[in-house]
């Protein structure tokens, strides 16, 4: 991520629940734990706004390339926040940016990257985006 991000430049924010687990032994949440979270952010906008059908949809997003710049720590009970929007859309991919923010905090607690390539399902090959997804995609698109 090139420019710095803040709460006001995601116009999709989803509640996330900090879990007892999700802290290690160094009482903060473990850097796996957040690519978790992305990927929560990330499938709840396409399941709700895009209509993506987890269990049977022909075209899936496989996960091909993710990073993360953790900025401040968070523990367990932290209400966070999911800050999602997308910068760029292919013919079969799509790139995420991400934010995840306390609640209530304007500065990002981490950003981060995800790039989905949509694939058929039986086949396990790239295929375009499904329409119902790409038009949820335009929507939140920042250029």
């Amino acid at each position: 991520m090139e420019k710095s991000v803040e709460r006001g430049d995601f116009d999709v924010l989803y509640p996330i629940t900090t879990r007892w687990m999700d802290n290690d032994i160094y009482g903060h949440v473990n850097n796996v734990t957040y690519y978790s979270y992305f990927d929560t952010t990330i499938n709840r906008y396409l399941i709700e706004v895009g209509g993506l059908d987890i269990n049977d949809a022909p075209v899936v997003g496989y996960v091909v390339s993710s990073n993360c710049e953790f900025k401040k720590p968070v523990a367990y009970p932290d209400a966070l926040e999911g800050g999602l929007r997308v910068v760029r859309i292919g013919n079969s991919s799509v790139t995420y940016e991400l934010g995840l923010f306390k609640t209530g905090d304007g500065e990002p607690a981490a950003v981060g990257q995800v790039v989905h390539v949509f694939v058929d399902r039986e086949q396990d090959r790239a295929v375009a985006i499904p329409r119902n997804i790409r038009e949820a995609l335009e929507r939140i698109l920042v250029t």
